[in-house]
C-alpha cells in the first residue's frame, strides 16, 4: 500500500487538486485511483489555465471553437465540460461501489459571480446540466452572497463544494447553510439521501499572512507561533463540525438520509520553505474529511508522508495557540474577510487570463 493509500481507512480521503486532459488521455489519473486511492478530482481557472495554455491536446478544439460566434466564458466551458464528464466517469465506479461517498470532481462557476447570488445559482444550474453526472460538484465561493446561493443549490438538490474559507465564521455559516438547505428539501417532500457537498477550507495562505505579522511583532512568544494558527484553527472547527452534525438539529436529517458536509481542506502545498513540505496533511488526518492536494505534495507524502490521525489531538494546544494570537490582537473574522477578497482576487486574475486564452 502506498502511503498515500494509507489514509484512506483511517477515514479522510485523498483528492488530486488538479486536471487536465493530459492527465486524463496518458493514464496517469486512472494511476493515481488505483495506486494511491485517489478518491477524487478538484479543478479552478488557476488549473485550467495552465492546462489550457500548456497542454496541446486542447489546441485543436480551441482552434475550432474560435471560429464560432461565442463568448470567451462560452469557448473555455466548451473546453473544459468534456474533461470534468470524463473525470467524472472515471471516477464513476468508486462513486458507485462508496455509495456515494466518493469519485467527486469539482467545476467552478465564474469567479466573477461571487457577489451575485442569482447568478451563481443560474450557472451552476447550467453547469450541472451540461455535466450532467451524478458524482459530479459544483464550485461556490463562501462569500456573503455565494452561501444564499449554496442554501439554495443544497435545496435544489445539487452537489457542492463551497470554496474560500478561512475562518470558523466562514464554517460555521457554511455548515449551518447546508443543514437548513437539507431542510428546506425535505420539507418540500424531496429526496435528501443522494445530496452530497464539501466545504473547503483553506490553510497555507492563513500562515503565509500571520507569519508576516508575527515576524513583525518581534517578540519571542509571537515568533513561536509563526506556523501554527492554520492547523490551530482547522483543529478547532473539526471539533465544531462534530458537534453540529452529531446534534439534535441533524439527528432528523440523517434519519431521513442526510449526509453530513464535510470539511475539506485545502491551499495544502507548504508555501514556507522552512516548513515540513507534508505538514498540511499529516497534521489533519481525521475521519469523514478530504483533503485536496496539489501534485508536488502528493509527490513528497508518497516519498516520505506519514499517515496517522492527528486531527483530532492536541485540541486544547489548538484552542491555546489561538487564545494567544487573540492576545496579540489578531481578529480571526477580519483576517478570514482578507483572505477571502485577496482569494477572490487570484481567482479573477486567473479567470481573465483565462478568457484570453479564448478570445
Amino acid at each position: 500500500m502506498s502511503k498515500i493509500a494509507a489514509i484512506k481507512p483511517l477515514g479522510q480521503r485523498i483528492w488530486l487538486d488538479n486536471l487536465s486532459r493530459g492527465l486524463l488521455q496518458s493514464g496517469a489519473l486512472q494511476k493515481l485511483l488505483d495506486d494511491d486511492a485517489i478518491a477524487g478530482v478538484t479543478s479552478n481557472p488557476a488549473i485550467f489555465y495552465k492546462a489550457i495554455s500548456s497542454d496541446p491536446l486542447y489546441t485543436g478544439d480551441l482552434a475550432e471553437l474560435k471560429k464560432q460566434n461565442l463568448s470567451a466564458e462560452r469557448r473555455y466551458e466548451l473546453l473544459v465540460v468534456p474533461d470534468v464528464q470524463a473525470a467524472c466517469d472515471l471516477n464513476l465506479p468508486q462513486y458507485r461501489a462508496s455509495e456515494g461517498l466518493d469519485g467527486y470532481v469539482s467545476l467552478e462557476v465564474s469567479p466573477f459571480l461571487a457577489n451575485d447570488t442569482q447568478g451563481t445559482i443560474d450557472a451552476a444550474h447550467r453547469l450541472w446540466a451540461e455535466v450532467n453526472r451524478p458524482n459530479a460538484m459544483i464550485k461556490v465561493p463562501a462569500t456573503q452572497a455565494g452561501v444564499l446561493a449554496f442554501e439554495q443549490l443544497i435545496a435544489d438538490g445539487i452537489n457542492v463544494n463551497i470554496t474560500l474559507m478561512f475562518s470558523l465564521k466562514h464554517t460555521d455559516d457554511v455548515l449551518t447553510a447546508y443543514i437548513r438547505g437539507l431542510e428546506t428539501r425535505r420539507a418540500a417532500g424531496l429526496p435528501i439521501d443522494h445530496v452530497r457537498a464539501v466545504a473547503s477550507v483553506f490553510l497555507s495562505r492563513v500562515d503565509v499572512l500571520l507569519d508576516k505579522q508575527l515576524d513583525a511583532i518581534g517578540t519571542p512568544e509571537a515568533l513561536a507561533l509563526r506556523g501554527k494558527a492554520a492547523i490551530a484553527f482547522v483543529k478547532v472547527a473539526y471539533q465544531h463540525y462534530k458537534q453540529l452534525f452529531n446534534g439534535t438539529r441533524f439527528k432528523a436529517l440523517k434519519a431521513a438520509g442526510a449526509h453530513p458536509q464535510r470539511l475539506l481542506w485545502a491551499s495544502t502545498g507548504t508555501k514556507n520553505p522552512a516548513y515540513r513540505d507534508t505538514m498540511y496533511v499529516e497534521e489533519l488526518i481525521g475521519a469523514d474529511t478530504v483533503n485536496t492536494v496539489p501534485d508536488a505534495t502528493l509527490d513528497a507524502f508518497r516519498d516520505h508522508g506519514v499517515a496517522q490521525s492527528k486531527l483530532d489531538t492536541g485540541i486544547e494546544e489548538a484552542v491555546l495557540v489561538l487564545g494567544q494570537l487573540r492576545k496579540l490582537g489578531f481578529d480571526f473574522n477580519r483576517v478570514g474577510e482578507q483572505l477571502q477578497q485577496e482569494g477572490l482576487k487570484l481567482f479573477d486574475e486567473a479567470f481573465e487570463k483565462l478568457l484570453k486564452l479564448t478570445e
